[in-house]
């Protein structure tokens, strides 16, 4: 369990899984390290160093958690987001006047409900990000109100209903890569920051980090990133720079908290230290940094570029997984469990021939997700729509692989529109 807690407060045994607050007095940026508090000698040096507030993993820990913040009520989805209490209060000074958007969640409704507003918000999203994209690139402040009103309309769809922005992030655009890459960051951010129990305070600043991660690549060359050879060692160098350039554009700017910060720094960090810029290990790196570094990954192997075309989400999971000397195994496996292993919006080959697109996720069972059939894949040609629960006792049917819809010449876009939009 999660729970912050003042300096004050923090004993040897604990393990610190972050910073959450600081002084502001302190000169500098700084980027804490995550672990366990092995010695009275360095809540000490933390407190010299401003720390103020720190979030504290018990589930890691040799400390029981103190009487007072053990819950009390019974109900477990107050109890879940114990997770995340008071990590919010990074925040310096939100651009948005009302914070209720960070603390009311909205009342669930179906996915064909949300699916529309999802649609429509996308597409704006998108422009926006590009024409913010195109000011920085000219040597413009990045605009922090306008990535605040994006990530606060993801973040209150996903918590209406989690499936519908997260299956927007199958269409494909190879010409907007740069800013869907953003989108797409965000809202699996906040999907799987909900699905760990974060608060939704929370997660609008972790889906912020996400708009945020990736903004230095408006200060590198495009020609660099939209190379389609190999990249040179001086090229290389050039892209890497797109870290320290994002920091610069983002920490002045009013709004952006510690936590986005992190975001930004340690997304190319990996557990060995083999990451860059600073080369850390894995005792260095936050929770957050870890799911920023998870979901960037995932979503550039994914998406479709000018030069290349993405891959299938099973094989950039199989990756990861795969990975876990450079990846946190174990929020790799629970992201696995959050998205499933073919995610919504998936176009997947059942064992009667037939073509299914997934609807909703199985945490449960992610091999069994509920889907809707729509396509022969014998004879070539669209049926009767049929949604199917995959994981009934009574279901035979099995899904045998993931398919790319070109191959069948399907437009997902159309696809997604003529059976969920109503």
């Amino acid at each position: 369990m999660l729970i912050t807690l003042p300096i004050t407060e923090l004993v040897p045994g604990m393990y610190v899984d972050s910073v959450t607050k600081q002084h502001e007095g302190v000169n500098g940026i700084k980027i804490k390290t995550s672990g366990l508090v092995r010695e009275k000698s360095i809540i000490k040096r933390l407190a010299t160093e401003g720390v103020l507030e720190l979030l504290i993993d018990f589930t890691k820990g040799d400390v029981a958690i103190p009487a007072k913040y053990k819950p009390t009520s019974k109900s477990p989805e107050k109890n879940k987001n114990l997770a995340s209490t008071k990590l919010s209060d990074q925040t310096k000074a939100k651009p948005a006047k009302d914070k209720s958007k960070l603390v009311n969640t909205p009342a669930s409704i179906t996915l064909e409900q949300e699916f529309a507003a999802a649609s429509e918000g996308y597409e704006r999203h998108s422009k926006k990000l590009k024409s913010l994209y195109g000011d920085i690139t000219a040597g413009m402040a990045v605009n922090v109100k306008v990535l605040d009103e994006i990530a606060g309309e993801i973040v209150s769809s996903v918590f209406r209903n989690t499936n519908a922005m997260t299956i927007l992030t199958r269409v494909k655009d190879k010409h907007n890569y740069n800013w869907r890459h953003m989108i797409n960051c965000a809202i699996f951010t906040a999907v799987f920051a909900k699905y760990l129990g974060y608060k939704q305070g929370v997660v609008q600043q972790l889906a912020m980090g996400a708009l945020l991660h990736d903004l230095g690549q408006a200060k590198i060359p495009q020609g660099i990133l939209s190379k389609p050879s190999k990249l040179t060692e001086f090229e290389m160098s050039a892209v890497k720079k797109h870290v320290s350039q994002g920091l610069i554009l983002a920490k002045e700017e009013e709004g952006v908290t510690p936590l986005m910060l992190d975001m930004i720094v340690n997304h190319h960090e990996r557990l060995d230290g083999s990451g860059y810029p600073r080369g850390v290990s894995e005792q260095k790196l936050s929770r957050a940094a870890r799911i920023m570094a998870i979901i960037d990954v995932y979503d550039a192997m994914t998406a479709d570029k000018l030069y290349k075309e993405g891959d299938e989400p099973i094989n950039a999971l199989r990756y990861l997984l795969a990975s876990n000397k450079l990846f946190d195994a174990e929020l790799v496996q629970r992201f696995i469990k959050c998205l499933g292993v073919h995610p919504v919006g998936s176009i997947v080959k059942l064992t009667n021939e037939r073509l299914a697109i997934v609807l909703e996720g199985n945490t449960q069972n992610p091999i069994k997700p509920k889907v809707k059939l729509f396509y022969n894949a014998k004879h070539n040609h669209h049926v009767t729509p049929k949604d199917i629960d995959l994981s009934t006792d009574n279901q035979e049917l099995k899904i045998l692989a993931s398919v790319k819809p070109m191959d069948y010449q399907i437009n997902l876009s159309r696809l997604l529109k003529d059976h969920l939009l109503v």
